[in-house]
């Protein structure tokens, strides 16, 4: 149940940081406005909690292993959203990193 817990909140970390830097994107960048803007903003600070929520303590481990997570998550994104079409390095790139977070977040650890 922890490793799934882990992965749901990984998973609704990227959501909110992804769709918050590209909601600001859509404002400043397309014009949308603040609104726009604003709610980006909302959603990056609800990244920065839901990362608290993950069951291992270690602030570097969870960064490091989210960023594995960002780099899939945000070709996913441009994939749903944008309409990108990403190459097989871009997919061979996000499956290295997805790899990266396994080992990192769900290898057993031996404790001393």
């Amino acid at each position: 149940m922890t490793v799934l817990r882990s992965v749901l909140l990984f998973a609704l970390a990227a959501l909110a940081e992804i769709g918050g830097a590209w909601l600001v994107w859509q404002g400043v960048r397309e014009h949308r406005g603040l609104l726009w803007i604003g709610a980006g903003v909302l959603a990056l600070g609800a990244y920065g909690f839901v990362a608290t929520l993950q069951p291992d303590p270690h602030f570097g481990r969870i960064l490091a292993a989210y960023g594995g997570v960002f780099v899939a998550g945000s070709l996913a994104w441009g994939v749903v959203v944008d309409g990108y079409r990403p190459d097989r390095y871009d997919y061979i790139g996000a499956a290295l990193c997805l790899v990266g977070v396994l080992v990192i977040m769900y290898a057993p650890r031996v404790t001393s």
